[in-house]
């Protein structure tokens, strides 16, 4: 049995998920990969159990794809986070098939210890491909989540209005007040 998901924000984009797998909570910050149980979790939440192992090699190779994620969403075009990516997207590739179903894709893996993390590092490409302005940090300045925005507008702000979004309007309340 897997532990429950801890983290305040999931069920974006598995390359945005892996970087969510990081928060702060009160300004302490929290990391749910930091053992296999973990991983197990963050698998398990983005459909990928049963097709790999969580174990330290692949906790390891997944931190790997994450902080070079992180990298390249930080600093977007620099050449020395590209790179990481892509020594990342090395570890795999995509072979074409054809089913009964009609043509199709299949991820292969000479070592399938990088499957998660060449599997969020591919969905970052599709993020980059259909839509790279939306791909989004959390407006609050405490806040490390990320998300991709599919508000019909694109002007989302935060990575929950819940949360994020009523820390910032009760601050600005409070500022306000505080100087009248």
């Amino acid at each position: 049995m897997t532990a429950t998901d801890p983290r305040p924000l999931t069920g974006e984009p598995v390359s945005l998920d892996l970087l969510n797998t990081r928060w702060n909570v009160e300004g302490v910050r929290q990391d749910l990969l930091t053992d296999a149980d973990g991983l197990a979790v963050w698998l398990t939440a983005n459909g990928l159990e049963g097709r790999f192992a969580a174990d330290a090699g692949t906790l390891r190779h997944t931190l790997t794809a994450r902080d070079a994620l992180r990298a390249l969403v930080d600093a977007p075009g620099d050449p020395a986070a590209t790179a990481r990516v892509d020594a990342v997207l090395g570890h795999g590739r995509i072979r074409a098939t054809l089913t009964t179903e009609g043509p199709g894709e299949e991820a292969e893996f000479a070592d399938p210890s990088w499957g998660p993390g060449w599997t969020a590092a591919r969905d970052y490409l599709d993020l980059l491909r259909t839509a790279p302005d939306r791909i989004r940090a959390c407006a609050h300045e405490a806040c490390i989540l990320h998300f991709f925005d599919t508000s019909r507008n694109g002007t989302r702000r935060w990575c929950s209005m819940a949360v994020c979004g009523n820390r910032a309007k009760a601050s600005r309340h409070y500022a306000r007040t505080k100087e009248s």
